[in-house]
C-alpha cells in the first residue's frame, strides 16, 4: 500500500508531536511537514490537524523507550532546542528506529542522529550558562526574572530552580517563547504568558541591585582586561538580562525617575 503524503498539525507540545508519530501509522501517510498551529506554510499539500491523545502519545512513547532508552531522552530534549524541522526530524528518526532497530544508536556520527545530537549539546551549554546568569530581582515576596533563550528551556531549567529555591515563590520569564515559569508554595507550572513587564524595584531591591554592580565592578582587575575572554565566558546576549551591566535607569525606583520632557503642569490649587 502507498503511503500518501500531506502536512500535519500539532499542539507544539512533546504529547503532540508523538499523536503525530501515531497518526502517520494508523492513517498510513508520510508528513513532508510537520507544523506547530498558527505557523502558515503555503503549500499544495493537505494539512491534516493532530489532536494530542495522552493515550496514543503513551504508546509511541513506550514504544520508543522499549526499543532505546537513549533515543527516548534524545528526541524528548531534542523537541525543546530551536533546530530547525525538529519535528521532521525526530519523526523520521523514530520511524528508523522502527524499521531497523537500535544497532544504529550507537554512532553519534549518523546522519540522521548528529543534527540532533548537535541541538541538544547547543542546548546544555545554554542550560549551564543560564544556571549562573540568572539574575531575580525581589517583588513583595515574589522572586522575579526574564531571560531570552534561543532553545525553549525552561521544561530543563525547572528542577535546578525548584529544588534551589524550594522554599520561595519565583517567576522566570521567557520573552522568546512567550512562556514563564511559575513556583508557588511547592508547586510549580510553566504556562503561557504573551507579555510581561517587570515593576520598578523597591528602594530595598534597588539597594541591593547597586551592591552587586558594585561588587562586580570592584573585583575587576582593570590592569588585566580581556574582553575576548570575557565574551567567551559570558556571551553579550546574556547581559541584557544581568544586573551588572545594565545602566542607571535599572537601579531607580519610581519616584526617582528623571521627569518626562515638555510634561504640562499641574494648575496650583493653593
Amino acid at each position: 500500500m502507498t503511503w500518501s503524503e500531506c502536512i500535519y498539525e500539532y499542539d507544539g507540545s512533546f504529547s503532540g508531536l508523538l499523536c503525530c508519530i501515531f497518526d502517520s501509522y494508523t492513517r498510513k501517510e508520510r508528513p513532508v511537514s510537520i507544523l506547530e498551529t498558527g505557523r502558515e506554510q503555503i503549500s499544495l499539500y493537505a494539512v491534516h490537524t493532530v489532536e494530542t491523545d495522552k493515550g496514543h502519545a503513551k504508546r509511541i512513547w513506550n514504544s520508543v523507550c522499549a526499543r532505546s532508552a537513549a533515543t527516548a531522552k534524545l528526541i524528548r530534549l531534542a523537541h525543546l532546542t530551536c533546530l530547525p524541522n525538529r519535528e521532521l526530524r525526530i519523526y523520521r528518526l523514530v520511524c528508523r528506529l522502527y524499521r531497523e532497530g537500535p544497532s544504529f544508536v550507537r554512532n553519534p556520527a549518523d546522519p540522521d542522529l548528529y543534527p540532533l545530537y548537535s541541538a541538544v549539546r547547543h542546548m546544555d551549554t545554554e542550560l549551564e550558562k543560564l544556571r549562573g546568569f540568572v539574575r531575580f530581582s525581589k517583588f513583595e515576596g515574589l522572586y522575579a526574572a526574564e531571560i531570552a533563550p534561543k532553545n525553549r528551556v525552561l521544561p530543563a531549567l525547572r528542577h535546578h530552580f525548584c529544588e534551589r529555591f524550594a522554599d520561595q515563590d519565583f517567576l522566570i520569564y521567557d520573552r522568546t517563547h512567550k512562556e514563564a515559569l511559575v513556583h508557588c508554595r511547592g508547586h510549580w507550572i510553566i504556562t503561557p504568558l504573551d507579555s510581561y513587564t517587570m515593576a520598578r524595584p523597591s528602594r530595598a531591591e534597588a539597594a541591593f541591585r547597586r551592591l552587586w554592580k558594585t561588587f562586580y565592578d570592584a573585583i575587576a582587575i582593570r590592569e588585566r582586561t580581556n574582553l575576548r575572554c570575557q565574551r567567551s565566558n559570558l556571551p553579550l546576549r546574556y547581559r541584557s538580562d544581568m544586573t551588572e551591566f545594565q545602566d542607571e535607569s535599572y537601579f531607580q525606583v519610581e519616584d526617582e525617575l528623571p521627569p518626562v520632557p515638555n510634561a504640562p503642569s499641574l494648575p496650583r490649587t493653593d
